[in-house]
């Protein structure tokens, strides 16, 4: 069971990036729901953006499928170490990385670390995002414009960089692209454009580690309560936040697990170049 979200949220605002115990409600990352069946027994996964919202999720439905996780955040030391925590109770290894990302030498410090802790890397999920609502194209700086897209596609071109050449034949990358990729939101002009280029970029790259046996895929959220929300939208947004979909409400961080699980387990095997669309019935065509 998910909240029932479809009479809004709380009108509510935070300072980026977000922390999980000032939202109301707090999100669903699977904690009391998500059952796992050994589908990744053994498997070595890193995770950006794993401290909360769909990171934390995948990294509790990870754990619980057999996999030990690395755990890249930014600065959200409290919300990273619940994470942790989960994926300790799960019986698994939890490595935490507080970093930015935005940086090339970050990137292939975390690889090397993840390699250092676990000996190995068979999962990347590039999942870390920035984003910010902005109404008229003047008001976005520069700045504004490369932290973008730098946080959201530099850093997965980094990543892949640094991970492929220590994945094996089976291994798995994932990258988090959204429904912003076909159908853009005005307002979030450069968040659209990262998300858009993401698409792109993991359609090529699929093709290109085909040979080496390696898939790349990506998931599509459409709305989801997770900590960027409340700190990138104005309250108002916030409480009609998600209704805009068929299904009439946002969807929980629980609700986009299951789809990361599939891509990075050998279930997936002849998927590759894929994007699979978690967006409440809005169509990705």
């Amino acid at each position: 069971m998910t909240p029932d979200t479809e009479q809004g949220f709380p009108p509510q605002q935070q300072k980026p990036p977000g922390r999980t115990d000032a939202m109301r409600p707090r999100p669903d990352h699977g904690e009391a729901t998500y059952k796992g069946s050994g589908r990744l027994a053994g498997k070595k996964a890193l995770i950006t953006g794993g401290d909360s919202g769909i990171g934390r999720a995948v990294a509790i439905a990870f754990a619980r499928e057999g996999a030990d996780v690395a755990i890249a955040y930014y600065n959200e030391h409290d919300d990273a170490q619940e994470s942790a925590s989960w994926v300790e109770e799960a019986g698994c290894k939890a490595l935490l990385l507080p970093g930015d990302i935005t940086e090339r030498q970050h990137c292939q410090a975390l690889v090397a670390r993840t390699l250092d802790a676990f000996g190995g890397i068979d999962i990347l999920v590039n999942n870390a995002a920035h984003q910010k609502s902005i109404e008229n194209l003047a008001d976005i700086d520069e700045a504004e414009w490369d932290r973008t897209f730098r946080t959201n596609i530099y850093s997965i071109f980094f990543l892949c960089q640094a991970a492929v050449p220590h994945m094996k034949p089976g291994a798995a990358i994932i990258n988090t692209t959204s429904i912003n990729a076909t159908s853009p939101s005005e307002h979030l002009l450069a968040y659209a454009a990262t998300k858009g280029a993401v698409a792109n970029f993991t359609a090529g790259l699929g093709q290109l580690l085909a040979a080496q046996g390696i898939r790349v895929n990506a998931v599509a959220p459409g709305p989801i309560w997770t900590p960027l929300i409340p700190s990138t939208m104005p309250p108002e947004a916030v409480r009609t936040f998600g209704q805009n979909t068929p299904m009439g409400r946002a969807g929980q961080p629980a609700e986009l697990a299951p789809a990361y699980v599939l891509l990075a387990s050998d279930e997936a095997s002849y998927i590759s170049s894929a994007i699979l669309p978690v967006t409440g019935g809005r169509p990705m065509l």
